[in-house]
């Protein structure tokens, strides 16, 4: 809001006032010309890190703060933001344009660990953990490519966790046609034999329950994470996630067999203490899934 009052009041100042003729002048061209600019990239700075262009909105910024007699409060309130948006879009600060603010060291980053227990009659193994911080911004994780195998009428891994804009590689390693789908997201890899894979790229946060369309008892679940902190508990509920900065979050945990997932609040401190985590068995399983069409499957079709 701020940035947008100051743009404002620099075209009003950049713009003569209407039936008040004046004589012009080289210098008052210039001043014109001066504060428009700097009324443009301000402007355009904030759109662009409103609209989560980051690298665009510090280009902008950097230009502003080169141009010479800036005032204080166009400096004030620009600087922070460029620093931040530099960050944001994994960019180094600049060393052209130093940070007059002593700066704190960056906050140690740890390792949160703990076990997940209950989960029912498949036990804790499968499930995901994720971190959010709440007293900050949580970075948008590297997109990354997986593979995720259809192996003797099985999904493996039963439970795969990757970043939002992920692309998921369906491998069929059986001897047999597979048809991986989903109906919500809803994709369709269509018929394929093995040895064949299809690449399916998954934009939204949110659990993609799979399934296959020729045999029914095919289950498995993709994971899609909008947070760089997160891990699959192993089969005995033990899990990992490195490089947690010191901060308060709310822990995530996905389970299959629970109906709504586990929230807790969580303070990373230099030592973190390991974390207990129990989940609930109380989502009631459907024993034969629809078909890729959303209807009932004929149970002597699904094998």
């Amino acid at each position: 809001m701020r940035i947008v009052t100051l743009a404002a009041a620099l075209m009003a100042a950049a713009t003569p006032a209407e039936k008040k003729p004046a004589r012009d002048s080289k210098g008052l061209s210039r001043l014109i010309e001066r504060e428009t600019q700097i009324a443009g990239l301000l402007t355009a700075g904030k759109l662009a890190y409103d609209a989560g262009d980051f690298a665009t909105a510090a280009a902008n910024w950097e230009t502003l703060l080169k141009i010479e007699g800036l005032s204080g409060e166009v400096e004030r309130a620009v600087r922070p933001l460029l620093a931040e948006a530099r960050v944001r879009a994994g960019q180094p600060l600049p060393v052209e344009i130093p940070d007059k603010q002593e700066k704190a060291p960056p906050p140690p980053e740890v390792t949160v660990s703990g076990t997940v227990s209950g989960g029912g009659a498949t036990g804790p193994g499968g499930a995901v953990i994720t971190l959010h911080r709440v007293d900050g911004w949580t970075p948008k994780p590297a997109a990354l490519g997986k593979p995720l195998l259809q192996k003797e009428k099985r999904f493996l891994p039963h439970v795969l966790a990757v970043p939002v804009g992920s692309v998921v590689n369906f491998r069929n390693e059986d001897e047999i046609f597979h048809n991986v789908f989903s109906l919500k997201p809803q994709f369709d890899t269509g018929l394929h034999k093995g040895g064949e894979a299809t690449p399916v790229k998954f934009d939204k946060p949110g659990v993609v329950e799979l399934l296959c369309n020729i045999h029914a008892t095919m289950l498995g679940y993709l994971v899609v994470v909008d947070t760089p902190w997160y891990a699959v508990a192993d089969g005995s509920g033990a899990f990992q996630i490195k490089g947690v900065p010191a901060g308060d979050y709310e822990v995530d945990v996905w389970h299959e067999n629970a109906s709504a997932p586990l929230k807790r609040k969580l303070t990373v401190a230099e030592s973190a203490q390991p974390l207990a985590l129990t989940v609930a068995s109380d989502k009631r399983p459907n024993p034969f899934p629809p078909d890729k069409y959303g209807k009932p499957r004929q149970q002597q079709l699904g094998y």
